[in-house]
């Protein structure tokens, strides 16, 4: 392929490699960058001359920034129907990373967010650097998380994952290896000799294992391993208003009492909605496999293309950039439970399937 691609691929030895290129987009993914990845990965899983696969960004920024959002914007204002389309293969993306028969490195460099997660994080070995700014920003643009990405925290310690889902924070990489989200921490500098000795790991050995062994280094500590006591009382309610007065309710406990009016803070911004129906999406999939995780994500993100709050929050934070969403409703208060029930209504006719009944649990 030219440089013109928006995903660039070579065999390097036994090691394929994917590079995402969009890099003034973050290498936000869009319907044939997943359509490619789909089409490429398939064959090299089929190619005993391919022994592993990695994944990278182009650019200095990141990975991947996610969905390409404003795409789905324009979409949504003509009916939402491509990016519904784009959603199945994406997700289809996602389950293929997380049974893939052979060693899927990624490197989790500057940004993953999303999407970006999405093609990282269901993979064997995930790799995080200093540079890593990682999470499922979603509630911030009223929607919710997707790419298996309720899953994966819903099976974080405790109730770390509750509350990087509810706030959309950004997770440094030590942050994303207590979560679950990431392997290995090594050195953003150390990417490049990395790449290098896994391709001779394809061609000569021992193994890509040995390779990222020999690279990997003790991670930083992360912030959400000290703030699991306040985290863990004030996240293991079921029901979001009960959340926020628990956070509100541990103003007194000095630093982590601060940190818990913050977290309160964040929430009350994001849309009611998402927020709502967030934490109901992270209860429903515990103990699910991805790909059911998969099909409840995919009927909740096309009932969420028939709201308001999804369109708003791009227009508020993309668009127009104004930072002022008006969420509908506007508090916690106003979504009832029936409201949240309607976002996990089956579709008719339109349910996310898979072609392999084979899933793996990550």
């Amino acid at each position: 392929m030219g440089d013109e691609a928006e995903v660039l691929f070579e065999q390097r030895g036994g090691l394929g490699v994917a590079t995402l290129n969009r890099p003034k987009a973050v290498n936000a993914l869009n319907h044939g960058m997943v359509l490619a990845l789909l089409e490429q990965l398939s064959a090299w899983a089929a190619d005993d001359s391919v022994a592993a696969v990695l994944v990278h960004g182009a650019g200095e920024r990141g990975l991947c920034a996610g969905g390409d959002i404003v795409a789905i914007y324009q979409d949504m204002l003509d009916g939402g129907h491509a990016t519904a389309d784009f959603w199945r293969d994406e997700y289809r993306l996602n389950d293929l990373i997380a049974r893939y028969p052979k060693p899927y490195v990624a490197f989790m460099d500057g940004l993953v967010l999303g999407g970006g997660v999405g093609v990282s994080a269901h993979g064997s070995h995930r790799i995080v650097t200093e540079r890593t700014r990682t999470g499922m920003p979603e509630t911030t643009i009223g929607f919710v998380p997707d790419v298996g990405g309720t899953l994966l925290l819903s099976r974080s310690p405790g109730e770390t994952g509750t509350h990087a889902a509810l706030t959309g924070a950004h997770l440094s990489g030590a942050d994303a290896l207590y979560l679950g989200l990431a392997d290995h921490f090594v050195p953003s500098a150390e990417l490049p000799a990395l790449a290098a000795a896994l391709e001779k790991a394809t061609l000569e050995g021992p193994t890509p294992d040995d390779a990222v062994a020999r690279f990997a280094e003790a991670p930083p500590a992360s912030a959400l391993a000290g703030q699991r006591e306040w985290i863990d009382a004030a996240y293991s309610s079921d029901d979001a208003e009960e959340i926020v007065r628990r956070l509100r309710g541990l103003g007194n406990h000095g630093a982590a009492g601060g940190e818990a009016a913050e977290a309160a803070d964040t929430i009350e911004a994001k849309s009611p909605t998402s927020v709502k129906v967030t934490l109901e999406s992270l209860r429903r999939v515990r103990g699910r496999s991805l790909e059911e995780a998969l099909a409840q994500e995919f009927r909740v993100g096309v009932h969420c293309l028939a709201g308001a709050d999804f369109r708003e929050g791009i227009r508020a934070q993309v668009m127009d950039k104004d930072r002022n969403p008006q969420w509908k409703p506007a508090t916690l208060a106003g979504v009832d439970r029936a409201a949240v029930e309607r976002y996990f209504e089956p579709l008719d006719g339109q349910e996310l399937t898979f072609e392999s009944k084979e899933s793996r649990h990550v």
